[in-house]
């Protein structure tokens, strides 16, 4: 999972993201708020193997058990310091805490 902590700055980390995970078979997805929530729940029911989120929609998802990070093996913060500026730390306290402790 890579978190970003604007949406702009999450849909260009999935562009680059396909370039690769398309030759490896890989499923993406990209996840932020300012669009539709229903396309985004859907395709994270199916599963994906890289989730490219911003805090608050990836929050949102967890809250309403729409999905969890029982199986998330890694966690990219992409310009964490920003995220911090911003005050998303509760938020990604949150968030950390939620992936399996053997994994963190």
């Amino acid at each position: 999972m890579v978190m970003a902590p604007t949406r702009e700055l999450a849909m260009q980390i999935e562009v680059e993201a396909k370039k690769f995970s398309n030759t490896c078979k890989l499923s993406t997805l990209a996840i932020y708020g300012g669009v539709p929530r229903g396309e985004q729940a859907r395709r994270l029911r199916e599963g994906v193997e890289i989730l490219i989120a911003t805090p608050g929609r990836l929050l949102d998802f967890l809250d309403t058990n729409t999905t969890n990070l029982k199986r998330c093996t890694f966690l990219v913060l992409d310009e964490a310091d920003r995220m911090l500026d911003m005050g998303f730390e509760k938020d990604i306290r949150k968030i950390v805490k939620q992936i399996p402790h053997p994994e963190r």
